[in-house]
């Protein structure tokens, strides 16, 4: 019974890793790409030629049918942040033009900046907008698409806010008071002045809009696409998943009313969402719009409408955010500004109580060391201390077993016509000797989450993006660029277009040099057979870790090593007294 544990044990291990490369396989890291940027030069040319859109707002979603054809020389604010650049345009009030000053789209140093937001007029407009929709009964002259607003200054800088004003003509004066922090965060005032002899009633209302499904990562275990919380629950919907619902139900792909939360657009490595008023009870929709082209849309409205007495000012204050997923920063705006659950914007995924601890301790280490790549070298020895016990015991009874091999193959001889009395005897011998063969399977069943994490740590944390490790590692998060198959580069060919499995680099090569060691250790299965099969399993995890990221290979190497020094220091201090062969 104890041998039918010990190959269950196996084989669950091994399915769950094998599940596991089969459902990150088609999707493996590749060669950094561009996550939702664009090359295109900051627009900032002053121009006053409108575009001949209809106004879009969150509540109703109208036709932007003539996208394309808005100028591409409009009268603009330019933004210069201290963590980004670009220009916001004052056709529409759009913020539609921001670059990352601090990242890059490669590691090379002339790569382009990443461009996260792009005007209406380019290939893949992303933008973020406010404005304000009539309540039922009023019929206010609102801004639109056309609108051409007046700014109070030519740049927006940190300590320099920007008044975008409108007047509609009938004693109606709108504004749209921006600011913007050091590092992504936007400030924003959306006010109305009633100069008119009646009150007026009004929804103020803001959107993310992306005009083009973008092309994702491909990752199961990392979502991309519409998210935000609604009701103290993380809603994610895909950009698929937003097409089909929205074409079921008039556009809306999510819905909810309520106050606190936020909603957006996130990439990878990037965010864009809006943070409405957590006091006040808005409706959040997540809209799909196709008209010739896919278009996806977040935005806020608010459920009550303002009113706005006769020569009364209205306000209604809320925030963006634009920039990268660093979890230092969404904690603090999370703590600041009481924006519920704004870390998850990080797909920590379902182990979330485990992958972001690890993540701050790799993030604590890689502060002191000062590289990543040695962060996870220590952080593997906290781990094997800290699961010591269990190992020890382990590796105890996996060197008793290996002891035992010479009595395991007296019985299979002296029984080997008849298998019942020898599992009896087998079972026999494991009791009196205190030995439990599925234990040999514990250090790696317990190592199967923290491998999990790791991954999703150096997968999804922007903090991991081209963090350098030593030699030909200049990525941690990409896989180990070299190939053994092409001798290491000294042939000029990839041999991986032909096909994915003919990528194999040296740290791969490592990791199944120490898995082998290890594997030499270990006492072998009773059976010939399995025996055989497991011979092979290093070269099969060797292929199988050959495209996972460069830190996780580090990892199980490193992993491997420890394993393989703390077995050969027990097997030396573990022995059996002589056995009694006689055994009938």
């Amino acid at each position: 019974m104890d041998q039918k544990r010990l190959f269950i044990a196996i084989a669950i291990s091994i399915a769950i890793l094998l599940g596991f490369q089969m459902v990150v396989r088609p999707h493996l890291p590749q060669p950094p790409v561009s996550q939702a940027v664009n090359t295109t030069a900051p627009t900032g040319a002053p121009a006053s030629a409108p575009g001949a859109s209809q106004p879009v707002v969150p509540g109703a979603l109208g036709a932007d049918a003539a996208a394309r054809q808005v100028p591409k020389q409009v009268p603009r604010v330019r933004i210069a942040g201290a963590k980004m650049a670009g220009s916001i345009s004052l056709l529409g009030a759009r913020i539609d033009d921001l670059v990352l000053s601090e990242y890059r789209e490669t590691l090379e140093p002339d790569s382009p900046l990443v461009h996260l937001l792009e005007p209406r007029s380019e290939a893949q407009p992303y933008y973020v907008q406010y404005g304000w929709s009539n309540a039922p009964g009023t019929d206010a002259r609102l801004p639109d698409n056309d609108t051409v607003w007046t700014a109070s200054a030519t740049t927006l800088a940190t300590g320099k806010p920007v008044t975008l004003s409108w007047d509609n003509g009938a004693g109606l004066t709108f504004e749209v008071v921006l600011s913007v922090d050091d590092n992504y965060m936007f400030d924003v005032q959306q006010r109305v002045r009633n100069a008119t002899g009646a009150p007026v009633s009004l929804h103020p209302w803001s959107r993310i809009r992306r005009d083009y499904k973008p092309q994702t990562s491909g990752y199961s275990v990392l979502f991309e696409g519409l998210l935000g919380v609604a009701g103290g629950t993380l809603q994610e919907t895909t950009y698929d998943k937003a097409k089909s619902e929205g074409e079921k139900h008039a556009g809306v792909a999510f819905e909810s009313t309520g106050a606190s939360g936020w909603a957006g657009i996130t990439d990878k490595y990037w965010l864009t969402a809006l943070i409405p008023d957590q006091t006040i009870a808005a409706k959040t929709l997540f809209q799909y719009v196709g008209q010739g082209s896919d278009a996806y849309q977040v935005g806020y409205t608010t459920e009550a409408p303002q009113t706005i007495a006769p020569g009364a000012n209205a306000s209604l204050a809320s925030h963006l955010f634009a920039g990268a997923k660093l979890v230092a920063l969404l904690d603090k705006y999370e703590a600041d500004f009481s924006i519920p659950h704004f870390d998850k914007a990080v797909d920590f995924g379902w182990f979330y109580f485990l992958t972001k601890p690890i993540f701050f301790a790799l993030d604590w280490l890689n502060g002191i060391l000062g590289n990543f790549g040695l962060a996870i070298l220590v952080f593997t020895v906290c781990v094997k201390t800290l699961f010591f016990p269990l190992a020890n015991y382990s590796y105890r009874s996996m060197s008793r077993m290996k002891l035992l091999a010479p009595k395991m193959q007296s019985l299979r001889e002296l029984y080997k016509d008849d298998s019942p009395r020898l599992q009896k005897e087998t079972m026999g011998l494991y009791k009196a000797e205190k030995v439990n063969p599925a234990s040999g399977c514990l250090p790696m069943l317990v190592q199967i989450p923290v491998f999990f994490s790791l991954y999703k740590v150096i997968l999804i944390t922007i903090e991991m993006r081209q963090a350098p490790f030593f030699g030909w590692i200049k990525d941690l998060s990409q896989v180990d660029q070299t190939n053994v198959f092409n001798l290491f580069g000294l042939i000029p060919f990839d041999p991986s277009t032909l096909t994915p499995y003919l990528h194999l680099g040296a740290w791969p090569l490592i990791m199944g040099l120490t898995m082998y060691l290890q594997q030499k250790m270990n006492p072998p299965p009773p059976d010939p057979v399995q025996a055989k099969v497991f011979q092979f399993m290093p070269l099969i995890f060797m292929f199988m870790l050959a495209n996972f990221p460069a830190g996780l290979v580090i990892y199980w190497s490193w992993n491997n090593t420890l394993s393989v020094a703390q077995q050969w220091l027990i097997q030396r201090r573990t022995s059996l007294p002589k056995p009694n062969l006689a055994r009938t």
